[in-house]
């Protein structure tokens, strides 16, 4: 009865969960912490959509189990947006299944397909459902680079001729959490062909397919043609809608996969309350000029940030997509690491960011800035870091 559960021992303490912790407590001290760690918007939901929700809720039929697949009318209003969006045809009733959010969805499809002992393929610095997901299910985790280039193709033929067995799914996130990195639709186009040649299933995970910047649209794996013999991807609302607490999110693609995350499913919920689904097709057949909005509104929050903080003394690149900059430490004090930088950043600045090895080891070295307060507090936060570099000597005129 001392021993520990099994899966407990193959999940190691959450870095993450220890600056947050501490960002509870400073807060609950009184302090007035600029939260930058998680990345949870600030931003209300269409007004339409919350009255979609309330006109729903108070039908008395409303309140039963929901269908655990989602609704008819979610899985086509999503069919609809990947139509309008990226010109790809999805059947409803086939390809596509409503899931809690991207993260449910994900972690049980990983269920739903995974043996003990696979191998899984998965970015490394990565969000961490990407690896624990699997590794919950029981698979082995092999990394592959988070960075488009040739090491990465290096880092996929490499698993596929030394790793025992042949993996047999490959994550892929872009725009990335945490790094914000992108690809294009020639970068799918040769994953695609990869994946047929090497029968391995992909997971695309394209939460943020909204939240691009500069005029440069994100694009789905699904626009490749074949994909769907090969992938599935996965998409959410809390980001484009700032729906995040409401759970709701999207698997499309690949007809096997989707009946096995269907099935898989229909064991372990009745799917979304009734009254959110309707309220989130109203999201997705309604006006889009929220979509727009937003996405203005954090490119200037970006563009605040990173010269705010350039001008604090940390020079941050600036994230073409995602609501994340992925920020390497300033090189004075790279010698903390992100973990114990993040708790100082906290402590003698308050403001709270997410340590980069909470994302894979690989993430060391770097912080995840989540751009979720207004620009007013980010600058408020580069004063405060200001202070704090200058504490710890860094001299900003000369960063």
């Amino acid at each position: 009865m001392d021993e520990e559960f099994y899966r407990m021992k193959r999940l190691p303490p959450y870095v993450i969960a220890e600056v947050n912790g501490m960002r509870a407590a400073a807060r609950a001290a009184g302090r007035d912490i600029i939260d930058l760690g998680m990345g949870n918007p600030d931003l209300p939901p269409p007004d339409h959509v919350i009255d979609k929700l309330c006109e729903v809720a108070k039908k008395a039929d409303a309140h039963g189990y929901s269908a655990s697949s989602g609704i008819p009318g979610i899985r086509r209003a999503q069919a609809s947006y990947y139509g309008r969006r990226f010109n790809v045809e999805l059947d409803p009733e086939t390809e596509v299944v409503m899931t809690m959010g991207s993260k449910e969805g994900l972690a049980s499809l990983a269920t739903a397909i995974t043996a003990p002992g696979d191998v899984v393929l998965a970015p490394n610095p990565s969000y961490p459902i990407h690896t624990f997901g699997f590794i919950i299910a029981g698979a082995t985790i092999r990394s592959v680079p988070t960075t488009p280039d040739e090491r990465y193709w290096d880092s996929l033929d490499r698993a596929m001729k030394y790793s025992v067995p042949r993996p047999s799914v490959l994550i892929v996130n872009y725009p990335s959490n945490p790094t914000a990195e992108t690809v294009d639709l020639a970068f799918y186009e040769r994953l695609v062909a990869w994946a047929r040649e090497n029968k391995v299933w992909i997971l695309s995970d394209l939460a943020y397919s909204e939240l691009y910047y500069d005029g440069n649209p994100t694009r789905s794996i699904l626009e490749v043609p074949g994909a769907k013999d090969v992938a599935v991807e996965f998409t959410s609302m809390s980001k484009t809608f700032s729906m995040a607490g409401w759970r709701v999110g999207f698997a499309v693609g690949n007809r096997r996969l989707i009946a096995a995350l269907k099935r898989v499913k229909s064991y372990l919920d009745y799917g979304a309350f009734t009254p959110i689904q309707a309220a989130a097709c109203a999201a997705l057949n309604g006006p889009q000029d929220i979509v727009a909005k937003n996405r203005e509104l954090y490119q200037k929050r970006r563009d605040v940030m990173v010269e705010a903080f350039g001008r604090a003394g940390w020079e941050i690149p600036s994230p073409p997509a995602s609501m994340f900059a992925w920020a390497p430490l300033p090189p004075a004090l790279r010698h903390l690491g992100s973990l114990e930088f993040s708790k100082q950043l906290l402590t003698h600045a308050e403001v709270a960011v997410a340590p980069g090895v909470g994302y894979g080891e690989d993430g060391e070295g770097f912080v995840r800035i989540a751009m979720v307060e207004n620009e007013q507090r980010l600058r408020q936060a580069a004063r405060n870091i200001k202070r704090y570099l200058q504490s710890m000597g860094v001299n900003a005129s000369a960063a």
